[in-house]
């Protein structure tokens, strides 16, 4: 179910990258943002945004739940559009502790941060480290082996010397 999700999406993407973000790119008189509509509708996917390119609508944004992403591409059809290409992505959530004990785990691995007292937060794959480091280069470093874990969207430091 999730591949012929995946596929679909994929082929949509395809259509609307050959076919119609061309005519979005050189005809901007053609072009119209209606994602107010959809917003005054009470949809809620992260970051819709909904523009009409010469009667096609085109839907973008991100959503953990794929019945969201078809809630959207319904509500369109009730509003009277009939050629809709929805691109809103299905992302999965993120898993805070597995980022979390990734991060301890690869923070501990490294010799250089020995005598160091870090405290790792994650929410929403945003990360805070705090704690205590004994130099600016150890910060560095945390901040670094932080950045690199899979999942970490943004890194925030409270790290003190």
């Amino acid at each position: 179910m999730r591949q012929s999700i995946l596929r679909t999406q994929l082929l949509t993407a395809l259509f609307v990258v050959v076919l119609i973000a061309p005519a979005a790119w050189a005809a901007e008189p053609g072009t119209k943002d209606v994602t107010s509509l959809f917003i005054n509708g009470g949809v809620s996917v992260e970051g819709l945004r909904a523009v009409d390119v010469g009667g096609i609508l085109v839907l973008r944004g991100r959503t953990a739940d794929p019945t969201q992403a078809a809630a959207v591409a319904a509500y369109a059809v009730t509003l009277g559009y009939k050629r809709v290409a929805n691109l809103v992505q299905i992302t999965t959530p993120v898993d805070d502790a597995a980022i979390e004990r990734q991060v301890e785990r690869q923070l501990s691995l490294s010799r250089s941060l020995d005598g160091c007292k870090i405290r790792i937060n994650s929410h929403g794959g945003a990360v805070r480290i705090s704690g205590t480091v004994q130099n600016e280069l150890q910060k560095d470093f945390a901040l670094e082996v932080v950045r690199n874990i899979d999942g970490v969207r943004s890194v925030q430091s409270d790290l003190q010397r």
